[in-house]
């Protein structure tokens, strides 16, 4: 019995004690929430201002659309999806064949062009030579002519023999004014260019040099270094369409973000202010980088069909201007075009 007393005490003693520490505890709950309130707006009234940031980014790098220079059908395919290459690799080879007959034709055509420059040239000789002895027969008919004169004066001679010079005199001189004629029309026939060369020749040479070269391009070469992608149409036997894509390279350096803020954001945004990226595909990491450019128009700008505001009905949309951030630290994977990215700026530096 006495114990039973001494447990009931025990219990009255400790009730008081318990509803103590539940005002207390009541009490601490009601403070805390004014704390974290006051503590909340402290730290939102240093920190406000100071940063920018948006979620509407991406990871972008320099793709080269390679295409072929020639048409013709594939032959051969050195690449594949995901392949690594390097600038002046191989990527695939058009058929050769009918290029290798047109340089053929070409270079036969430069050889015809250089016999009738060659013909032509003595031709211009022949002509030359054909002036050459008319003056010889003016300086003798002139001299004829003289003597018939002289003799003519002294009694010595017919008026049918001073007539007959005269005329010989006159169709040497015209044979001459002909010979000199042929000769300027030859010369002008072999007449130089530009470049000092006869210009069939040059023409000939022309066309054999642009046909070595669509000979030379059926071999189509990885312009830069990087990943190769959309290689799937890239197959032997498919016809290659003269500057039509036929696969791409996505360049393995010089990768960036381009981050597309509002509007209402770029006032403090300058170039050189550093940036905290974050990549969705490495998750709880922060890659430093800064501001190299701010567009110059926005993005609905240079949309395909940009907006024409002055309708009536136009309804105003906060517009976004792109930011291209430069990454600066060191990776050690590779990133991927397209990636998404969360971009905060240091507007306060």
């Amino acid at each position: 019995m006495n114990e039973m007393r001494s447990i009931a005490g025990d219990v009255a003693l400790a009730e008081p004690a318990t509803a103590g520490e539940r005002r207390l505890g009541r009490l601490a709950a009601m403070l805390s929430v004014p704390a974290l309130l006051l503590a909340t707006g402290v730290y939102l009234w240093l920190t406000g201002g100071r940063t920018v940031s948006t979620d509407n980014a991406q990871v972008n790098a320099h793709v080269v659309e390679v295409s072929a220079e020639v048409a013709g059908r594939i032959t051969d395919v050195h690449v594949s999806e995901n392949q690594l290459v390097k600038k002046g690799d191989l990527l695939f080879r058009i058929d050769p064949q009918p290029y290798r007959i047109a340089l053929m034709q070409a270079e036969a055509a430069v050889g015809n062009a250089e016999l009738t420059v060659a013909q032509l040239e003595s031709t211009y000789h022949a002509k030359r030579a054909d002036t050459a002895k008319s003056v010889s027969d003016v300086n003798l008919a002139r001299d004829t002519f003289a003597r018939q004169q002289e003799l003519l004066a002294r009694g010595f001679t017919t008026r049918a023999s001073y007539d007959a010079a005269k005329a010989a005199l006159a169709a040497a001189q015209a044979e001459q004014a002909s010979a000199r004629s042929e000769a300027e029309s030859a010369r002008a026939v072999i007449g130089t260019s530009r470049n000092g060369g006869h210009p069939q020749i040059e023409a000939a040479v022309a066309a054999r040099d642009k046909a070595a070269l669509d000979l030379a391009r059926t071999e189509v070469r990885a312009p830069i270094e990087g990943r190769i992608s959309q290689a799937d149409k890239l197959q032997p036997g498919t016809m290659a369409i003269q500057m039509l894509p036929m696969v791409n390279i996505v360049s393995n350096h010089g990768y960036w973000i381009d981050a597309n803020f509002k509007e209402t954001q770029l006032d403090k945004v300058r170039i050189g202010q550093r940036a905290d990226i974050e990549l969705d595909a490495m998750p709880g990491r922060t890659i430093k980088g800064h501001v190299i450019g701010i567009n110059a128009g926005t993005g609905s700008q240079f949309s395909l069909l940009p907006p024409q505001n002055a309708t009536g009905n136009w309804v105003k949309v906060t517009q976004r201007v792109p930011v291209r951030i430069q990454i600066d630290d060191r990776l050690d994977r590779p990133l991927v075009a397209g990636w998404s990215a969360h971009v905060t700026v240091h507007v306060a530096d």
